[in-house]
């Protein structure tokens, strides 16, 4: 058996989540697979003409991809097409790339999350067949955070059992969690406890649970980013204000 026989990976199922040009015919992907995490992989000749690649290496459509190698970045071998999932536009196209983002800079190489990579694809169908973007993407970047052993903590004070009560205003720290704002301090997020509940429940229809779960995730997002800037994002902002 060859080396590249060895280490060879067949039929993952996969999607990219990002990809540029390597030589004069060739691309880089950034792949997120079910089984292997997230990887890069070049695919020779991708960029050529003729390439049965150029149809298929599609962002936000499920793949079936095989390759080889064991370095840093692996080789493809065949990509195919699964289907099933509607081409994302407009607003939700925005919203997909937003989430490929997001996994870009939070999730380790080779690190798989299977239950992240299935959430992810429903994430996009909802993303197709769902006006409510909003709540679906605050919805992904809780599950992310759980995923990644980040999970804010929503049905209960910080450093106590004492559930959260609908009716008390809180604030919210991302060492600690929530505390009842007793007016002696400025330090963490105001929310309300009926915004943490609906959170606990992926329930977003209140809106101003929708706009206390956005800063909230957004707080939250920005202490595990390190301080990057999400390209997207600011994409987003600038468009709203048009």
């Amino acid at each position: 058996m060859t080396q590249s026989n060895r280490h060879k990976q067949q039929d993952e199922p996969a999607f990219i989540l990002h990809s540029y040009p390597y030589s004069e015919t060739s691309l880089i992907l950034d792949v997120f697979s079910r089984h292997h995490g997230r990887l890069a992989i070049m695919a020779r000749g991708a960029r050529r003409p003729r390439s049965v690649l150029r149809g298929v290496l599609m962002n936000f459509q499920p793949l079936s991809l095989s390759w080889f190698g064991k370095g840093e970045v692996r080789t493809l071998h065949s990509a195919e097409w699964q289907g099933g999932q509607p081409y994302l536009q407009g607003t939700a196209l925005m919203c997909g790339f937003y989430l490929n983002e997001l996994l870009l800079n939070l999730l380790a190489r080779d690190d798989p999350h299977g239950q992240l990579f299935d959430y992810y694809r429903a994430t996009l169908y909802r993303f197709a067949h769902e006006r409510d973007h909003a709540a679906t993407l605050r919805c992904f970047e809780k599950h992310l955070l759980q995923e990644l052993g980040y999970a804010p903590v929503l049905a209960h004070e910080a450093g106590s059992d004492r559930p959260i009560l609908a009716e008390v205003c809180y604030r919210y720290t991302v060492d600690s969690g929530a505390l009842p704002d007793d007016g002696n301090t400025h330090a963490g997020l105001p929310i309300l406890g009926k915004t943490l509940l609906d959170m606990c429940a992926d329930d977003y229809a209140d809106p101003l649970t929708a706009q206390q779960s956005k800063q909230l995730m957004r707080m939250l997002l920005n202490h595990h980013l390190g301080g990057k800037t999400l390209h997207t994002r600011e994409l987003i902002k600038d468009l709203q204000k048009l």
